[in-house]
């Protein structure tokens, strides 16, 4: 055989090998989910995954493979839902008592100090009552609200309760993995949805169970976790156990969209309840609209916050700031949308003196306003 002969035949050996073996891996590929649950004397081969598993123990003596994933959601599930309230709303009719589920809760100190949204105890009209997973009922003592930034903080008496940890907002991720726990729909207590963080630095409006109050609130979490009504003021949760956000919000009209509020902004307000014994948060006295980019575009102003009311005798007031001035500047912080007014204020403490910079009359002006202490709701 000559030289040439011999290596072209070489070649159509290496190409059909090639061929037979990639047949051969189909068919394995193929057929192995038939044959390896049928394997002789008990053999089987190994699983693949991209995710770490383990072997749980069911409780009618079977077993199941779980993946890490799994495992943690069960994990943190398991280990702050005893820490989950389902919050009901006590009113007296002609009928009678009444009692309606209107939100969710979470403990966060054992002497019954628990967080929740402000919309959800909005109505001063009536008596709140918390119930627990064992299904023990707290009522309510003491309610502070901070309708500013949607946060309620209520006191039970009550003694060695479970608590939850708070992380920090501050190092979430968007695509992080959350849970969520709440009393779904009022009815459904401690409901657990996944998801992730889909977006950060959102901004939305929540309205109370009742439909009466409203409140804008910026720079909030969004999740594809499902909330649904109900899960108003339950914890957003990192899968180690920590609360990360308090949810706040659904959108209507859209699915796998939700809201909570960063847990670094109830930690201070918390800090606050704990040293006072009261919600203390600074106060400007003024109530405005965020003029967003393209609005100032429009109207031909600059971006910032439009007064549209200004509260008498309060520190703005004092100061001579007006309605249909529009504050532009706190301190050195500039205010737009994507710093709103309200978060250059919180940064700020009781009795803080602060230059605060209006555009009044197509010019900037300067003020010195005086924080004073916002008043109890």
């Amino acid at each position: 055989m000559s030289k040439n002969s011999l290596f072209i035949t070489l070649i159509v050996f290496f190409i059909f090998s090639i061929f037979t073996a990639g047949i051969a891996g189909g068919m394995v590929g193929y057929t192995y989910p038939l044959w390896s649950k049928n394997l002789p004397f008990g053999l089987s081969l190994p699983r693949v995954s991209s995710l770490e598993e383990e072997v749980v123990n069911l409780p009618g003596g079977g077993k199941r493979i779980v993946t890490s994933e799994e495992s943690s959601v069960i994990n943190v599930v398991e280990q702050t839902s005893p820490s989950v309230v389902s919050i009901v709303a006590q009113t007296v009719t002609f009928e009678g008592r009444e009692e309606q589920g209107i939100g969710t809760g979470f403990i966060v100190d054992k002497s019954g100090v628990i967080l929740t949204n402000s919309h959800v105890v909005s109505n001063e009209m009536v008596d709140y009552t918390v119930i627990t997973k064992d299904k023990k009922q707290y009522q309510v003592k003491k309610v502070s609200r901070d309708p500013i930034n949607d946060i309620a903080i209520l006191k039970v008496e009550a003694s060695d309760l479970p608590v939850l940890s708070l992380g920090d907002s501050n190092d979430l991720k968007v695509g992080q993995a959350v849970v969520a726990i709440g009393y779904a729909l009022g009815k459904f207590d401690n409901t657990v949805t996944t998801g992730v963080v889909s977006g950060l630095g959102r901004g939305v409006t929540a309205s109370d169970a009742f439909g009466s109050r409203s409140e804008t609130l910026e720079n909030v979490i969004q999740t594809d976790a499902a909330l649904n009504p109900g899960n108003s003021g339950g914890p957003l949760l990192n899968l180690s156990g920590e609360v990360v956000g308090i949810n706040v919000a659904v959108t209507q009209g859209a699915q796998n969209i939700g809201f909570a509020i960063p847990v670094n902004v109830a930690k201070s307000i918390l800090d606050s309840y704990k040293k006072d014994g009261r919600i203390v948060r600074p106060y400007l006295g003024v109530v405005y609209r965020m003029i967003s980019k393209e609005l100032a575009q429009i109207r031909d102003f600059p971006e910032g916050a439009f007064i549209q009311r200004v509260v008498a005798d309060g520190p703005a007031d004092k100061a001579g700031i007006k309605a249909g001035d529009v504050i532009t500047k706190i301190g050195e912080a500039q205010v737009n949308t994507d710093s709103p007014l309200s978060r250059a204020i919180f940064n700020y403490k009781v009795g803080d003196r602060v230059d605060v910079e209006v555009w009044r009359d197509g010019k900037p002006q300067i003020f010195k306003a005086t924080f004073e202490e916002a008043p109890q709701q």
